[in-house]
């Protein structure tokens, strides 16, 4: 099935953030298309498609990352406009459902989002994820509870969810 067309994007540009750097694109509206910690190859990326630098264009999105690098934000509230086939938006937005500081495992998520014997497309899905972090792959591990692939690395997938459950204050009845 062919992708949709990719959103144009207005500018691009760094962030320093304690799991790392980041590189963010806004589109002209600024509503956020990719977050990668593959700063290199979003470089070149932008380099290749002569997307302009704007720092200064991602105020949002760093203040909501300083937010939650806090632990005082659990929940990104950024306009997005990642592209992707209707399967992959469901995906996403599921994602976006999980909440701070738990997992959930990719059969739970297919089911989820009304397709329980798709759980290698959902990993695909998630796999393909453009907002890193904003919409919380990470979040998702296997059947054993085990952590699977992350496109920044299982260190940093481990190092996301230490964080946030370090952050989640204990349930009031246990």
């Amino acid at each position: 099935m062919p992708q949709p067309a990719s959103p144009i994007a207005a500018c691009y540009g760094r962030i320093l953030t304690r799991f790392g750097e980041v590189v963010a694109w806004l589109d002209s509206s600024g509503a956020l298309l990719r977050l990668e910690f593959s700063v290199e190859r979003e470089l070149e990326r932008a380099a290749h498609l002569g997307t302009p630098r704007d720092d200064g264009a991602l105020g949002d999105v760093a203040e909501q990352l300083a937010e939650y690098e806090c632990g005082t934000r659990k929940v990104f509230s950024l306009r997005r406009a990642a592209s992707g086939t209707p399967f992959q938006q469901r995906v996403w937005e599921e994602l976006c459902r999980i909440p701070y500081g738990t997992t959930l495992s990719y059969g739970e998520l297919a089911r989820r989002v009304g397709d329980p014997g798709a759980a290698r497309a959902v990993g695909r899905a998630n796999a393909t994820n453009p907002i890193a972090l904003i919409v919380p792959c990470h979040r998702v591990i296997g059947h054993d509870g085990g952590l699977t692939g992350y496109a920044g690395g299982l260190p940093l997938k481990a190092a996301l969810l230490a964080f946030e459950m370090a952050h989640t204050p204990p349930p009031l009845f246990a």
